[in-house]
């Protein structure tokens, strides 16, 4: 383990003991301006975080066991099929289970059932990635572990507020890599820092007004959660990704040859963006809105 991977692991636990509040409490504002600055500060750490936070928000939605103190815990959700149950025993194998060797506890996904389960055997070997590396994701091998029963993993308006938890994640990476750009000089640098400018308060306006709906209706009740996930999902990756082409374009190569923490940065925040679904997301809201009159 390299000295930079055991200070995401230190800071890991650090900030596992003091969650942000949870969604929908009136204080979601709260909630994804922590998470964007675990972001800034490094995005394996902030995946490993959001995973907690998200894994204790599902807890409390669902009424899950009580945390152990000291606990911290994952969702591991990739390819539902591969894991299977068997008289309350779960096997298989799950891939890209960030925290595979820091999380003490996890909730997986069964089909369309979560679970609360104390780590499997982690696949050495299996995250061989430049970006994200400090997240831990490897596969997780699960060879009758038993599984304790949560709850269902989407069918909840959790599910759609933890995915713009996800989303002020890569607006807090997309803000520290647009940092470089502070203090540039010349007539494109400046207006490459203008068009950044807009792109990220365009993002953080779309969160701050998610966090807003969510506390004005935590459970839902007017049926926009998923819809609001999506837009807000597709905004902020876009937006993300148009701030790292610009920086790249106004600084040119040396930035990310010279700075080590700027070419992590952003070799994390384009493995993490991969997250989104890109044009399978944009599908899917746009068969919700068809029909509609903005």
């Amino acid at each position: 383990m390299s000295g930079w991977q055991a200070q995401v692991e230190r800071r890991f636990g650090e900030v596992a003991a003091e969650p942000p509040p949870l969604p929908g409490s009136g204080e979601t504002r709260r909630r994804w301006a922590a998470l964007a600055d675990l972001g800034e500060e490094d995005l394996s750490l902030a995946r490993l975080a959001e995973g907690h936070f998200d894994a204790l928000a599902i807890l409390a939605e669902l009424d899950g066991p009580a945390p152990p103190p000291g606990s911290r815990w994952a969702v591991w959700a990739a390819k539902p099929d591969a894991l299977t149950i068997d008289g309350g025993l779960i096997s298989g194998t799950r891939p890209f289970c960030s925290g595979a060797w820091t999380c003490t506890h996890a909730l997986v996904t069964v089909g369309s059932d979560l679970y609360a389960v104390e780590p499997g055997e982690p696949v050495p070997g299996t995250w061989p990635a430049t970006g994200m590396a400090a997240s831990d994701s490897l596969d997780m091998r699960f060879d009758g572990v038993p599984g304790e029963y949560v709850g269902p993993y989407v069918d909840r308006p959790g599910f759609h507020h933890g995915g713009v938890g996800v989303a002020a994640v890569w607006y807090g990476g997309a803000r520290g890599t647009a940092r470089k750009l502070l203090g540039a000089t010349g007539p494109h640098a400046l207006a490459h820092l203008g068009a950044v400018d807009v792109l990220l308060r365009s993002a953080r306006s779309a969160l701050d007004a998610a966090a807003d709906e969510i506390d004005a209706d935590p459970l839902d009740h007017r049926k926009q959660a998923a819809l609001r996930a999506l837009r807000v999902r597709s905004l902020v990756a876009d937006a993300s990704a148009q701030v790292m082409d610009r920086v790249g374009r106004a600084l040119g190569a040396g930035p990310l040859a010279h700075d080590e923490a700027h070419g992590r940065r952003v070799a994390d925040l384009t493995v993490y963006l991969r997250q989104h679904h890109a044009e399978r997301d944009l599908a899917a809201l746009g068969e919700r809105v068809n029909g509609r009159d903005w």
